[in-house]
């Protein structure tokens, strides 16, 4: 029995699993490099969704697939533009609120779906589904007109109340960089008289 030392496996996995843990490892190194470049990021996606958008059309079939990719879109939408503290919840609690007037100290908005992981999602979700366009087992027939109609009314639902949500607790999810301040002008008699 070899390879097997007091019951368990020797303190060396296979070649296998080192190769995997290898692989792993390199795929986690890249993808941390690709953390601080958010535009070429979305611009692979996009590029990526336009391929599968290809497929779908080429191949007419898989409407059940990029309906379910949709739905699943929309879901990680919500809780990209969802903040992390929901005002509903922490209404009758004393826990941390958004600020609503200019007086309350500022609060940044924090995510419940930080950028990257909502577009590592994106980005996994769109493979995932355009593998799937390879195996006809997924090729549901289906009337797709009915989907996409159903897919917009429950996107415009959504948004509808998610819009509503932010125009009450008074949040934007985005960031439109930082804020400016006039500050306190210096006025014309006191320049450079003062350094003699």
């Amino acid at each position: 029995m070899d390879g097997i030392v007091g019951g368990g496996w020797s303190a060396e996995p296979p070649p296998l699993i080192q190769n995997l843990r290898q692989g792993l490892v390199v795929y986690q190194y890249y993808l941390d490099k690709t953390t601080p470049q958010s535009v070429p990021r979305w611009v692979g996606t996009l590029a990526l969704a336009a391929i599968y958008g290809l497929r779908v059309f080429y191949v007419q079939g898989f409407y059940i697939v990029t309906y379910a990719l949709g739905i699943y879109l929309l879901n990680l939408l919500i809780g990209f533009l969802s903040p992390l503290a929901d005002p509903e919840s922490e209404a009758g609690s004393d826990g941390p609120m958004l600020p609503t007037k200019g007086s309350d100290e500022f609060k940044p908005f924090i995510r419940r779906l930080p950028e990257f992981k909502f577009w590592y999602s994106v980005t996994k979700a769109f493979v995932i589904a355009f593998l799937m366009t390879f195996f006809s087992a997924f090729d549901i027939p289906v009337f797709w007109p009915i989907l996409l109609c159903y897919w917009f009314v429950l996107f415009v639902l959504t948004m509808k109340r998610q819009i509503g949500h932010m125009m009450k607790y008074k949040y934007i999810p985005f960031s439109l960089g930082k804020q400016k301040y006039g500050g306190k002008k210096a006025s014309a008699g006191t320049g450079a008289s003062g350094a003699d």
